[in-house]
């Protein structure tokens, strides 16, 4: 799955604080037709210079950057990206951080004992604008939402018909903007409209609202 056209490969850029591990990635990961590495980082100024350098379309990125937590610096990262979608490859069994590494833009999380054909499947998935979560991780995701929220089944009947066509594409995990082109309406109709799901809903946010979909089989589950 290329990211623009058929003949354009998906450009990633690999952020793991350790060397070995990173040439490994490249070499995995590039011996997948259609996909190349255009850069390596090991810690946050590194990889902002790559980010900002050869816009990569996905940013493979490690939580644990040797002791600093990639997590304070997701948001900046797609700020200076050029709509590159971040895939969170990690050794760290953490439903919370995994829940907010999701909260601040990832569209992805792949454990590092998973096989490579799980890790090619993922950056293609995510780089088309899917998202990617192993089932294990969105087992406990799930879980940690139910442990707090137990919405009845019939608010999902206030939802109207525009509506759910809106929650479909931010399950997808499109922003505003891309919703709005692609359903033609505002953005501000967008941002009403998914306003409006959420109070209906009782949620909080467009990740929560993205798990009470799958959750209650409204929408095509995550591989």
């Amino acid at each position: 799955m290329m990211s623009s056209s058929t003949d354009r490969p998906i450009r990633v850029a690999i952020v793991d604080d350790h060397t070995i591990l990173r040439a490994g990635l490249r070499m995995l990961i590039e011996a997948k037709p259609g996909i190349v590495v255009v850069g390596e980082a090991g810690n946050r100024v590194e990889t902002f210079a790559l980010v900002e350098r050869e816009q990569p379309d996905v940013i493979l990125l490690d939580l644990d950057l040797g002791g600093e937590s990639s997590l304070s610096f997701i948001e900046d990262l797609l700020v200076i990206s050029s709509g590159a979608r971040i895939l969170v490859l990690t050794g760290v069994v953490e439903p919370e951080q995994h829940q907010r590494a999701v909260r601040l833009g990832a569209m992805g999380l792949v454990l590092k004992e998973k096989c490579v054909q799980d890790l090619i499947e993922a950056i293609q998935q995510v780089n088309s604008g899917q998202v990617w979560f192993d089932q294990s991780i969105m087992t406990g995701l799930v879980a940690e939402v139910q442990r707090t929220r137990d919405p009845e089944l019939e608010k999902i009947a206030a939802i109207t018909s525009r509506e759910r066509e809106i929650v479909n594409l931010v399950c997808e995990g499109l922003k505003n903007k891309e919703i709005a082109k692609r359903l033609s309406l505002s953005e501000a109709t967008v941002r009403n409209h998914v306003t409006s799901i959420l109070n209906k809903l009782e949620l909080s946010d467009r990740f929560e609202l993205a798990l009470y979909f799958y959750r209650h089989g409204l929408e095509h589950p995550p591989r």
